[in-house]
């Protein structure tokens, strides 16, 4: 069952966590991608597809001018996946997804939103291991040669040169996970790291119903949000640590006093 809806802070942790063990190594790690969304029915469309119109023809332009006007912060490599991973981490509409290791961290941006505490939330849960078995085989081979369940920015920058080798490397639309560098302690806190399909028109999650077997959807109920919230933060896990600076502290403070809606 794809879809799971958990009624307390401990079916969520036995959701979050329930295909942890891993029998090879005798220890729990997880092979799971989490995103928390604040809306359950939000689907799982890249900043790209919002940005709408002629979305497709538009993703170059933005690149090739964020490439220009950032010369000055000009990235580690000169590569296709650095820029697009700081443009990303900037706020550019890309065709990545953000996503992060920890079921902790995806539960905060479930519940960051107090506008959206009448509606449902949800955690979606990926393993990237088995969508990078659906991989072309030139992309396959390259993790298997470094042992690797999912790829870097060097790993990728190898593989791939550009948006349009990406798309011509299979006919059916496939999904990568991928880890961008270090570039500041949000990406480092939040446990970060990236998804981008093949085809920049292809939606994830109808993608994901032609692969039932390495996803799952878990609802939050709206009236467990508040109890949720509240045990976060009692684990540090908030926007002051996961924005550090002010920006973060001044989210954080502005949520802990509001009224409860």
């Amino acid at each position: 069952m794809n879809e799971i809806l958990i009624q307390s802070w401990n079916e969520l942790q036995e959701a979050l966590f329930e295909d942890a063990w891993n029998p090879d190594i005798e220890r729990y790690r997880s092979r799971n991608a989490f995103r928390g969304l604040s809306d359950a029915s939000y689907p799982l469309e890249t900043t790209l597809m919002r940005l709408g119109g002629r979305y497709v023809e538009l993703e170059r332009h933005l690149l090739r001018n964020f490439r220009k006007y950032a010369h000055r912060d000009v990235v580690e490599r000169d590569s296709l996946w650095h820029w697009m991973t700081v443009a990303q981490h900037h706020g550019l509409p890309t065709r990545l997804m953000d996503w992060t290791y920890s079921p902790f961290v995806a539960m905060h941006f479930a519940l960051t939103n107090l506008e959206k505490y009448h509606t449902d939330g949800v955690i979606w849960a990926v393993n990237y291991a088995k969508a990078h078995e659906l991989l072309p085989d030139k992309l396959k081979h390259a993790l298997e040669q470094e042992g690797a369940n999912v790829f870097t920015v060097r790993m990728l920058s190898e593989q791939v040169t550009s948006l349009n080798e990406l798309m011509e490397m299979a006919a059916a639309p496939f999904t990568i996970f991928f880890e961008p560098p270090s570039i500041d302690d949000r990406i480092v806190n939040q446990f970060a790291f990236f998804s981008i399909m093949s085809d920049p028109t292809a939606c994830l999650d109808q993608w994901f119903t032609h692969h039932p077997d390495i996803w799952r959807k878990i609802i939050i109920p709206a009236d467990l949000k508040w109890e949720l919230r509240d045990k976060l933060d009692q684990a540090n896990i908030s926007e002051r640590v996961l924005f550090p600076g002010l920006d973060g502290l001044s989210s954080w403070l502005k949520r802990q006093y509001s009224p409860k809606v």
